[in-house]
């Protein structure tokens, strides 16, 4: 179990490092664009996300 969490956050971290990775002037952006969200939206942003997760992990 410890060894499928382990996979997933290692998933994450190959996903959350393409973009830098491959575009990092539009990575900073991008990121440059979020900063300047207020926080109802960031956190809209981050509750749409998270219930993508839940769904996508439930479903398989």
């Amino acid at each position: 179990m410890s060894g499928d969490w382990l996979r997933a956050i290692g998933l994450v971290l190959v996903i959350e490092g393409l973009l830098p990775l491959l575009a990092p002037a539009r990575w900073r952006e991008v990121f440059l664009q979020v900063a300047r969200l207020r926080d109802g939206q960031i956190r809209f942003v981050g509750f749409a996300a998270a219930l993508l997760g839940i769904g996508l992990v439930l479903a398989s």
